[in-house]
């Protein structure tokens, strides 16, 4: 059998679970395979090896010996082969006999040609400073100075009865840290007062006099402090409470592991082009950094920028930008979007009806799905489990997406250990939930926060809603605006009860503007700085122009007004005028008074002349007419009239002389 262009190796894994392998082959449009292994990756082996040897490309149906076959297909100079766990994902269940749609789903998940996610390279090389106020920090540097070069810093307020090492192996200061920066290899720490341990001290460790403010660099920091922190949490900086045991032994095992080269995937990628942070030096949205818990996004100017190394990959950042400006790409581009259709799909081709979409990280989600197999009942044969590399990224595009291709419900299984992060995560499942239950639709997302597999259990026993007919097929190549138009197009355009008008809540990513007529100058201030597109002006008049279903409420238009006449009003639209351009306000054009070319609104001219007219700069004659003519007259007027009235004028520019000037010249003399 082969799926993708790769010979898939089917296991009963000891007879544990049945297996129909016609009904897979059939749902993958593949041929059945010639044999179904019993144990492969033992008393099979040779059979696996012999595969290997053909030199196609393998599928094992085994994720349990997935380094087991790895190690074999290295040592052989053959290609590591796919893993993809079909056991305790759907063989090791009570519904196991109906379980083939799902497998054959996950053969095809795992068979995607998928674009990996670039990656990001730190360097440690093991310089570690320790941070603290008591012996614990002495002791913990007396552990890891025989391996690592290690610095001590204590907080003026130490204990004042800490005795220094018989021998010093290692740095030890006293000072004041003010503020940190950095990533694991690259910390950097501002301290005042930095005062270096005496050598001749007898008793007590002492101090010599402080020599101001200094920086130390550590590649990695171990904060024993228990005090406010001096920096958002990331990778190779540990804070842990000193009166913890358990807590400082774990972290100096991290600490003493955190040495070499190491790679993370470069978690997000960052439009500037459309994102809506700032405009002008106004700001609006801010989402992102309030939610990144590693503080690795700051203001850049008009964007968000992106420390790639801070990053951890919490992933709220992308479930909050309105835009898509912050995206998260593991796996790159629309890979995420890929899995799901496929998943999705083959389930429906295979006969699967009422799919669950099970979305989980890859740990302790997976942990939670093995020990359900393992000493539960299994998952049950509709649910699709997904992993994914954090579940705080998800947002309504994602969300929607699958309920219009077909997920009867989506369930997102978080753990509780990452509780802070989820915020977004239940705003945009929400948000999803509102909107197909305003349709009519029964189908709905839930946002699972545990880490017993029975309350995973019961919450997968609930009665599954009818899904959405007929399911969507079309393919996700945009952004999360385009992917989020498409979702709502469809579960609109077949929706049971389709509404026109749904209200939001404030900051949710739709709705209109509403512009105060009497206040509008048609400045058009507000055109240049939306990044969505949603307004617009006009080639041949004033006018101020909307889209609204490329809103995206982020408030650059309204902070950027300078009359304040514009308010946000969240909300989604389903009428054909909000894909249409509005008109939120025309004029005709003002005529200059000198020329006649039109050259502004008339309401900006009305107000400028209003707010001028009591000016000592207007107050003469006439001056006022200045500001109604256009940029050229307005020059060609202050220099016309009286010396008296331009007193930078200058002199008059002398004539220039030509030749018939020095002819009739000389034809006077002769004369």
């Amino acid at each position: 059998m082969k799926a993708a262009g790769r010979r898939v190796l089917m296991c009963s894994c000891e007879g544990s679970m049945p297996l129909d392998p016609a009904a897979i082959a059939t749902a993958l449009g593949t041929e059945a395979p010639d044999q179904i292994y019993f144990q492969l990756c033992r008393a099979q082996i040779e059979a696996y090896r012999a595969q290997m040897a053909s030199g196609e490309s393998l599928v094992v149906c085994c994720g349990q010996e997935a380094p087991l076959f790895a190690e074999l297909a290295a040592q052989a100079g053959a290609s590591a082969p796919v893993c993809v766990d079909i056991r305790d994902r759907a063989g090791w269940s009570v519904d196991a006999r109906q379980a083939a749609p799902k497998m054959a789903a996950l053969i095809a998940e795992s068979v995607l040609d998928l674009t990996p996610t670039p990656s990001v390279t730190l360097v440690s090389e093991g310089r570690i400073l320790i941070l603290g106020h008591d012996q614990a920090v002495l002791e913990a540097a007396r552990r890891l100075s025989p391996e690592r070069a290690v610095t001590c810093l204590l907080l003026p307020d130490h204990s004042p009865d800490l005795v220094p090492p018989l021998v010093r192996a290692l740095g030890i200061f006293r000072g004041r840290p003010r503020r940190a920066s950095g990533h694991l290899g690259a910390f950097s720490l501002a301290v005042d007062d930095l005062a270096g341990a005496s050598p001749s001290a007898r008793g007590m460790l002492a101090f010599e006099t402080g020599v101001g403010e200094r920086t130390l660099g550590a590649d990695v920091v171990l904060d024993l402090t228990s005090g406010p922190p001096l920096l958002a949490p990331r990778d190779g900086w540990l804070r842990v409470d000193p009166d913890n045991a358990a807590a400082l032994e774990k972290a100096l095992a991290e600490v003493t592991a955190l040495m070499g080269e190491f790679e993370k995937p470069r978690w997000i990628t960052v439009d500037a082009a459309i994102c809506a942070h700032s405009r002008n030096g106004q700001v609006a949205c801010t989402r992102c950094f309030d939610v990144c818990p590693s503080g690795a996004l700051t203001p850049g100017g008009q964007a968000a920028a992106w420390d790639a190394h801070a990053c951890s990959g919490h992933g709220p950042c992308a479930s909050v930008c309105p835009t898509g400006a912050i995206r998260f790409d593991v796996p790159a581009g629309n890979g995420l979007y890929q899995r799901l259709a496929t998943l999705l799909e083959t389930f429906a081709a295979a006969g699967g009806k009422r799919p669950v979409l099970l979305i989980h990280d890859a740990e302790r989600g997976a942990e939670s799905v093995a020990v359900l197999a393992r000493f539960g009942q299994g998952l049950p044969a509709h649910v699709l489990p997904m992993a994914y590399s954090t579940v705080a990224a998800l947002g309504p595009d994602l969300l929607l997406t699958a309920l219009a291709k077909g997920a009867s419900r989506v369930v997102v299984l978080a753990d509780p250990a990452k509780r802070g992060d989820l915020g977004p995560l239940d705003a945009a499942a929400s948000l999803a939930g509102r909107v197909v239950a305003a349709l009519g639709w029964s189908c709905e997302v839930r946002v699972v926060v545990e880490a017993d597999p029975a309350a995973l259990a019961a919450a997968l026993a609930a009665e599954t809603p009818p899904a959405v007919e007929p399911a969507a097929e079309y393919l996700v190549l945009g952004g999360k605006r385009q992917t989020l138009t498409l979702a709502l197009a469809h579960l609109h355009r077949h929706a049971p009860k389709p509404v026109e008008m749904l209200d939001l809540e404030a900051g949710e990513p739709f709705g209109a503007i509403v512009v105060d007529q009497a206040k509008c100058t048609l400045c058009l201030a507000c055109i240049p700085v939306c990044p969505a597109k949603a307004l617009s002006g006009h080639a041949d008049k004033p006018s101020l122009g909307f889209i609204e279903a490329n809103c995206v409420q982020c408030g650059l238009c309204r902070v950027t007004c300078p009359e304040k006449a514009i308010t946000l009003v969240p909300r989604l639209s389903f009428t054909p005028m909000a894909r249409a351009r509005q008109t939120l306000k025309e004029e005709e054009p003002y005529c200059c008074i000198r020329c006649g070319k039109p050259f502004a609104s008339k309401s900006v001219i009305d107000r400028m002349v209003e707010r001028m007219s009591g000016h000592s700069m207007f107050a003469a004659p006439g001056k006022l007419d200045l500001i109604k003519m256009c940029e050229d007259c307005r020059v060609i007027a202050q220099y016309e009239g009286e010396e008296a009235g331009r007193p930078l004028a200058g002199p008059k520019p002398p004539v220039t002389r030509t030749t018939d000037d020095y002819l009739r010249e000389r034809d006077a003399k002769k004369e």
